[in-house]
């Protein structure tokens, strides 16, 4: 009963469900993902080049530092050496910027993939209702979530802890270090801490991944009913196409009873098939069928044609041959040519001993019909 009321959710999403979700922003994204790559790629700049930032940062002191006593009294100099100081600051802090925006992005994509989307940026006030936002922190997501915080805080906590007594006996030698080596160690602990910290995240991006491609898949997952309903949309509706398909075959229909009295000739069964032809003397090419049909339609067709006057000729297997080779408003078969000649040769004949009085032809008898077209 639940499922065919469209409660439970046990079909896997159909490909235009997927494209409306990404349409709609809705992609799976994990944020401990993009914070493990964060961390990891300004750990590991910090690593390498964390000397190099810091002796250019040390050279940048000293040029804004250090002035002359004629220097104080210009009223200029401030100016000038905070421009100084600005652009030496920015051409170290940049390079380091730069990557980490790059690596950010690149994080963003790596689950889900790449997708711009304006519908994401549209406002929508069912997000401002208060109770709506209670209900994802009471909700499972919002379980989930607080787990995550938890774990992420006593993760980080149990390992830096762990660091700090590591190098507690460095910490307390740097004081018998001079200024420039106690630095520079200091520099090299703080790396090594900070690239042991960013790989503790590689836990709960473990978890994260995983479960963020479950939600997603989850949250697409669609009822029954919803599937037969997309169905309906992408192939119509099969009573409404049904209904297209009888009123179409009722308008050809009438076309083709409409061709029969400007029809040559009638060939019948002649009860069970009937088969219009025209054939224009004038022309180059061979006689046209321009209706067709078996029993009932068969018998209109006969009926229009004895109102229209329309001759009717009665060769069985003519008739079959015809109808089972020829389409609508097409030529019939080279193979067939003799026989239709010997039909339409009645016709004109019968037409002609009206007109003229003469006696009536003899309708033809032994039409020669191929084995092939033989039905």
């Amino acid at each position: 009963m639940a499922e065919e009321s469209g409660q439970d959710k046990t079909e896997d999403p159909t490909g235009k469900r997927v494209t409306d979700s990404r349409k709609k922003g809705q992609l799976p994204r994990s944020k401990e993902l993009s914070t493990f790559v964060t961390l990891m790629t300004s750990s590991a700049m910090f690593f390498y080049i964390g000397q190099t930032m810091w002796r250019d940062m040390l050279e940048m002191m000293r040029h804004t530092l250090q002035f002359s006593r004629d220097v104080v009294f210009d009223p200029a100099a401030p100016v000038i050496y905070l421009k100084a100081a600005f652009a030496e600051g920015v051409s170290v802090i940049v390079p380091f910027l730069a990557v980490l925006i790059v690596a950010d992005l690149l994080a963003g994509v790596m689950l889900g993939g790449w997708n711009f989307t304006s519908e994401a940026f549209q406002m929508k006030f069912s997000k401002l209702n208060p109770l709506t936002g209670v209900k994802k922190i009471l909700g499972i997501q919002g379980v989930i979530e607080l787990i995550k915080a938890i774990l992420k805080v006593l993760l980080v906590s149990s390992v830096a802890w762990n660091l700090f007594k590591w190098h507690f006996d460095d910490f307390m030698g740097l004081s018998r270090l001079p200024v420039d080596q106690a630095v520079h160690h200091v520099g090299g602990i703080i790396a090594f801490c900070l690239i042991i910290l960013s790989a503790t995240f590689l836990l709960l991006v473990m978890l994260d991944v995983p479960y963020q491609l479950w939600n997603n898949q989850r949250h697409l997952k669609m009822t029954k009913q919803e599937v037969r309903d997309e169905s309906k949309d992408q192939e119509g509706n099969p009573e409404v196409k049904g209904k297209i398909r009888q009123m179409q075959m009722a308008a050809a229909q009438r076309r083709m009873m409409d061709a029969v009295p400007s029809a040559d000739v009638i060939v019948t069964n002649p009860t069970h098939f009937a088969v219009a032809l025209k054939y224009d003397q004038g022309g180059n090419g061979a006689p046209i069928l321009v209706a067709k049909g078996t029993d009932l339609v068969a018998s209109h067709i006969r009926q229009l044609a004895l109102t229209a006057k329309v001759p009717l000729v009665a060769a069985p297997s003519l008739a079959r041959a015809l109808y089972y080779s020829t389409e609508l408003n097409q030529e019939v078969p080279r193979g067939l040519f003799l026989a239709v000649a010997q039909v339409l040769a009645y016709v004109f004949q019968l037409r002609a001993s009206t007109q003229y009085g003469w006696s009536k032809p003899v309708p033809p008898t032994d039409l020669s019909v191929p084995d092939d077209f033989k039905q």
